[in-house]
């Protein structure tokens, strides 16, 4: 298994901004106030999916009709508006009615919370050992007035979850490359976000040997990186998502030979 020393070289070396298009974190840049930054984040992780340049594409679509603060919009709009403004919208599975079912969810903790960390933080237990039971809550909100589908994982039904623990990174981490805003979640409480890049490449170093990337994998990673550093476990996902999402970079380079048999 790859050791905390190497990891932090990894760390060292990639968790840069020069490093990050074309990662849709890109978008979060451009808020700065948490309140705008996470609806930002909401959108741009829900969307995460399929091919980089129609996911940039579709992200700044929405945005683009939420200037120049997403929250205040999303707090004024009424749902008729909300829906006319996302009409027409369309990322492969998702529509403009799904995005707007989801915004609608989100809109609903702002007004009962006043930001989408505050209801989130509402829902964090000491007790608990990882953001999922708040994570099953806040998704349950996001989906309580309409059907949005995809965009909005359940967690309780065994996924990896992978673009809403993406959306938590952002969120509650603060370095170089996460901007965070969300002080009063934990980043002890993280789970990596696991998708089959990020799945090849810990199996490659020894970090999993199971085949599937799903919740019981996405927490066995992340207890593996809770042994190396417990108070931030998903401190090495940036640096180690390079190597899935980036055409210039493979594992293999820096680790001819893998840490761990693949065959397991």
């Amino acid at each position: 298994m790859i050791t905390k020393k190497e990891l932090e070289i990894l760390y060292r070396n990639y968790n840069r901004r020069e490093f990050i298009c074309p990662d849709p974190l890109e978008f979060l840049y451009h808020y700065n106030t948490p309140e705008d930054r996470e609806i930002a984040a909401l959108i741009a992780s829900a969307l995460a999916y399929g091919r980089v340049a129609m996911i940039r594409k579709n992200v700044q679509w929405v945005l683009d009709r939420m200037t120049p603060s997403p929250a205040r919009f999303l707090t004024e709009v009424p749902e008729p508006d909300l829906r006319n403004t996302l009409a027409g919208f369309r990322h492969r599975f998702a529509t403009g009615e799904k995005m707007a079912d989801m915004l609608l969810g989100a809109q609903d903790m702002i007004r009962r919370h006043g930001t989408l960390h505050a209801a989130f933080r509402s829902a964090v237990k000491p007790e608990d050992a990882t953001v999922l039971p708040a994570l099953e809550a806040f998704c349950r909100h996001l989906t309580r007035f309409g059907a949005p589908g995809h965009l909005v994982p359940l967690p309780e039904r065994g996924s990896a979850c992978k673009r809403m623990h993406l959306f938590l990174r952002w969120m509650v981490r603060q370095d170089d490359v996460d901007p965070g805003g969300w002080t009063a979640v934990p980043a002890s409480k993280l789970i990596i976000p696991l998708d089959v890049h990020m799945h090849r490449v810990c199996r490659y170093l020894g970090l999993t040997r199971r085949k599937q990337a799903d919740r019981k994998t996405a927490l066995e990673i992340t207890r593996a990186f809770a042994r190396l550093t417990p108070e931030d476990p998903v401190r090495y996902d940036f640096a180690l998502t390079r190597f899935g999402i980036r055409n210039d970079m493979r594992i293999e380079d820096l680790f001819p030979t893998p840490l761990a048999d693949d065959n397991g």
